[in-house]
């Protein structure tokens, strides 16, 4: 989310000037996980976090650790294709959420006749398309707006790993890159893509490099390091690549 954020408490009264004001098409105020609606017009927090707000999309969400990934509508993530039915991929965001599907035509150019082949195991790059506390979460590899990729789609080659919800949140916040990845990214070539649902796909060209620039990922993450922390860190995998 383009956001800005304010720490919140469980039965805290969100101030209706800290949330967005809709306008345009955007009048309805899209409420997700750790936030509720008490009628007429009050909303509360349901946990301790940040409380994030998104203009643009008229919408507004508590973000906080905690060790299950609740999909909401705009979310990256990754997801991994376990089958497919006549119209849809069905995929896993996580162990503990319900199974999401993905459309065969939520791609860039894609038709019946050119529609991607992705077999069990496969990992997509999507984004949340829609979800509800009584329906499967759907998924797109398309931004609706243009009909284009936007860099969404299959993943191909690399490995992924396992981070925290909270790291996730770190690494796709607008000015979010560790200092690891600044000093690894000066002298070795890899891509980290992120999932909103506690993933990071690594392609670094090759194995030891893939695995170790994953690795130090999750070094960082588990160890909570700083910044003097992350560089001495990238030295020591630099050194040994």
């Amino acid at each position: 989310m383009a956001a800005t954020l304010t720490a919140v408490l469980p039965g805290d009264v969100i101030p209706s000037d800290a949330l967005p004001q809709g306008t345009g098409k955007k009048k309805t105020l899209t409420l997700g996980p750790g936030l509720r609606h008490l009628p007429p017009n009050t909303v509360t927090a349901t946990v301790a976090g940040a409380l994030v707000t998104d203009s643009k999309k008229n919408a507004a969400i508590v973000e906080y650790n905690s060790g299950r990934y609740l999909p909401f509508a705009g979310d990256l993530v990754i997801a991994t294709v376990s089958g497919s039915a006549a119209e849809n991929f069905s995929c896993f965001l996580t162990p503990n959420t319900p199974p999401a599907t993905l459309p065969h035509l939520a791609f860039e150019g894609a038709t019946k006749k050119t529609r991607p082949q992705l077999p069990p195991r496969s990992l997509v790059y999507c984004r949340v398309a829609s979800a509800g506390r009584d329906s499967a979460p759907e998924l797109t590899c398309v931004d609706p707006s243009t009909g284009k990729s936007e860099g969404l789609g299959p993943l191909k080659g690399g490995m992924l790993f396992s981070i925290s919800l909270g790291m996730a949140r770190r690494l796709l916040a607008p000015k979010g890159d560790l200092p690891l990845l600044g000093a690894l990214g000066a002298k070795v070539g890899f891509e980290l893509t992120v999932g909103r649902n506690g993933f990071a796909h690594v392609d670094g060209g090759n194995v030891k490099t893939t695995l170790a620039v994953g690795r130090a990922v999750q070094e960082v993450d588990e160890r909570a390091l700083g910044e003097s922390a992350q560089k001495k860190l990238a030295a020591e995998v630099l050194k040994n690549l």
